[in-house]
């Protein structure tokens, strides 16, 4: 399978959108090499603007470009521009639904060696619950290129979350992204895999291996976190009766806790939260770090396997 980071599409896609619209500028906390804004800024050297470590800075300065008529996108690493600049997001940008696209790359356990002080695993739940802020997470590098281009037409904030290291391309050029949509990857009737962002690879993994011990598992991607398009997640709980969400992301405020705010109030339907259990970070290989919270696929085929033979007990 083809392997490529979501970051390194992002900048790329930005370059494209940068030759077609001269209203796009590009802002940057002094991490372009890492975010890879950098190769915008070659491009179009006089749309770029590197604010320095300054992460507050970066979003009140995108928001006064946006007042003047800018489409502005903005990054730094997830833990930044969601922690360090909340107070300037809710009250600048989303207060005032400016059209700041705020691009957030390195973000979950799986920014890897950096460790738990750039292991960004609350910016989910802390863009979620800003008023208006639209919060995307693709699965791949050819979704994030769909992304980038769908929000750089539409009006207002947003947050995208993007990943560190190569990760497997599921979709190609058919694939469709629109906002609040999610997409039934893979068919089942005994349970459901809610994932999103780059955590779908790991989910098609685990029901694949789920399928060959006999569990037929639905496997739904969900990019957008809000807004979201509610139908297909209250179909998988009527039709399965069972749902794993799966993020790498605290098991609070991310999809976990938006799939089960969603079924809560249709009925019954078991929510099995699968994320990192309300902890920190720390240094290590990303997979062996996802392997140690359980959220590989061979330990989610352990866990979940075990629940639904205990379920037909």
């Amino acid at each position: 399978m083809n392997l490529e980071s979501t970051r390194k599409a992002y900048a790329e896609e930005l370059v494209k959108l940068g030759s077609r619209d001269e209203k796009i500028m590009v802002l940057d906390a002094d991490l372009s090499s890492s975010t890879g804004t950098k190769k915008f800024g070659e491009a179009f050297p006089e749309r770029f603007v590197n604010v320095g470590v300054a992460e507050q800075c970066l979003v009140d300065v995108a928001a006064g470009l946006a007042i003047a008529g800018k489409t502005v996108f903005a990054s730094s690493f997830a833990m930044f521009l969601a922690g360090r600049a909340f107070e300037q997001v809710r009250n600048t940008v989303a207060h005032d639904s400016l059209n700041v696209k705020l691009v957030a790359t390195h973000a979950g356990v799986t920014v890897g060696p950096d460790g738990s002080s750039h292991q960004c695993l609350e910016d989910l739940a802390l863009m979620r619950v800003i008023p208006g802020m639209r919060v995307i997470a693709p699965a791949d590098a050819e979704e994030t290129r769909q992304v980038i281009r769908t929000i750089s037409q539409e009006e207002g904030p947003f947050y995208v979350r993007l990943a560190r290291p190569k990760t497997p391309v599921i979709f190609d050029s058919s694939h469709e992204f629109k906002l609040g949509k999610t997409y039934v990857v893979k068919e089942g009737t005994d349970a459901s895999i809610i994932s999103t962002g780059i955590m779908l690879a790991t989910a098609l993994e685990t029901a694949s291996r789920l399928e060959e011990k006999g569990h037929s598992v639905q496997v739904i991607h969900a990019p957008t976190l809000k807004p979201v398009i509610k139908t297909r997640i209250l179909d998988a709980a009527k039709r399965t009766g069972r749902i794993f969400t799966l993020e790498d992301h605290n098991i609070i405020g991310g999809l976990g806790s938006l799939v089960a705010e969603i079924v809560s109030g249709h009925g019954p339907c078991r929510v099995h939260r699968f994320g990192v259990p309300d902890v920190f970070g720390r240094s290590g290989e990303h997979d062996l770090l996802l392997d140690d919270l359980g959220l590989s696929s061979k330990q989610l085929y352990n866990r979940i396997r075990m629940i639904l033979e205990e379920d037909k007990v």
